[in-house]
């Protein structure tokens, strides 16, 4: 690639950010959505956290873990049940580090 090429990238790369991002301020009245789409958005947070943490926590390298020996599905248990008990971020996140570390450095798991 030379320095034209990237340039016209650049620019261009620029100009679809823009008007993506821009694209709801460009309007002159504002755009109603329907409800399904708003009771499909309230969801998305909570699809992106599980497309993120759920393959961390049943895959090694690539392939799922194929035993129970793995410290992570163990944290993944103590932590959610932490949550589902008292309901609080800090603590689930405390609590779920404090069976990972020693399992992981204490057993080598």
């Amino acid at each position: 690639m030379n320095s034209l090429d990237a340039f016209i990238t650049i620019v261009g790369l620029t100009v679809i950010t823009v008007v993506t991002r821009g694209f709801f301020l460009i309007s002159e009245r504002e755009l109603v959505l329907p409800d399904w789409v708003k009771r499909g958005l309230r969801y998305a947070p909570l699809a992106a956290l599980a497309a993120v943490v759920v393959p961390e926590v049943v895959m090694s390298q690539g392939q799922l873990i194929d035993t129970w020996r793995d410290a992570r599905l163990y944290a993944v248990v103590v932590a959610t049940a932490y949550f589902f008990w008292r309901g609080g971020i800090l603590g689930t996140i405390v609590s779920g580090m404090l069976v990972l570390i020693p399992l992981k450095l204490g057993l080598g798991w």
